[in-house]
């Protein structure tokens, strides 16, 4: 069981809601998933229910939503688009980003350590997306996120983990559930980051534009279930070449 700010999860998966061809489609995937918490762009929220809103069917889903400030470019905006997205879903939840450049969606470290600063004063159970910056980390940590959000890849890039040096550090030494965010391509892209200790993993891109989301889903759930029982029991540490059977004292006796 995992809990972030008192609420618990009975899922260490957590699901975007981008890039799906349609919302049946969406809804499916995150069913397959077995998710307890789902995360929206604020601008993707019609209150008029119109074609291409994502929240009448989440709402439909009965899960945990984690609205984000995708978009915001600097704490300002950051900060103004969870306000809204509080007033309009009746949240505390926020999923802080704030990216100011388009091309590679990088997360600005200095932005969001004052936004998530600023927000916690507010009352929000924050939830940053972040480098994978082990002092980083720790000083959101220490203004009081309710978790990190470390990238464990560029956003939709789906290289899956390419620090994982970085993330280890982090995952050792964290006060707060550690939620690998980002650039996760395959289920054994989550097993990895589960098998290291992380706390959950979200993911979007590799789901929603799979030939098959609901069946990805139904796989990156399952992956998520054995890397984190991997990293429970404890697995054999890493050395040079070993027989796995005594064959050379077999033939000395000989």
């Amino acid at each position: 069981m995992l809990t972030i700010a008192e609420q618990s999860f009975t899922s260490r998966l957590f699901v975007g809601t981008g890039k799906f061809s349609s919302q049946q489609q969406m809804q499916s995937a995150i069913t397959a998933s077995g998710s307890n918490m789902a995360t929206l762009a604020l601008r993707r929220i019609d209150l008029n229910h119109r074609e291409g809103d994502v929240l009448a069917p989440l709402q439909q889903l009965n899960i945990q939503l984690l609205p984000n400030t995708s978009g915001a470019r600097t704490a300002k905006e950051a900060i103004s688009a969870a306000l809204i997205a509080r007033e309009l879903l009746a949240t505390n939840w926020v999923k802080l980003e704030i990216h100011p450049n388009s091309h590679h969606l990088l997360p600005d470290p200095m932005a969001t350590v004052s936004a998530a600063e600023a927000l916690v004063k507010l009352g929000f159970i924050v939830l940053p997306y972040c480098f994978p910056d082990p002092l980083l980390c720790q000083t959101l940590a220490e203004v009081g996120c309710a978790a990190v959000m470390p990238l464990a890849a560029p956003i939709g890039s789906n290289k899956g983990v390419t620090m994982p040096d970085m993330l280890a550090y982090i995952i050792e030494d964290s006060p707060v559930p550690v939620v690998i965010d980002a650039g996760l391509g395959k289920p054994s892209d989550a097993a990895i980051a589960m098998e290291m200790g992380a706390d959950a993993v979200l993911v979007n891109t590799a789901i929603a534009t799979a030939p098959n989301p609901a069946a990805m889903a139904a796989c990156f759930a399952q992956a998520v279930k054995t890397g984190r029982k991997t990293y429970e029991i404890g697995y054999a540490s890493q050395s040079g070449a070993s027989a796995s059977s005594p064959l050379t004292a077999f033939f000395n006796h000989a």
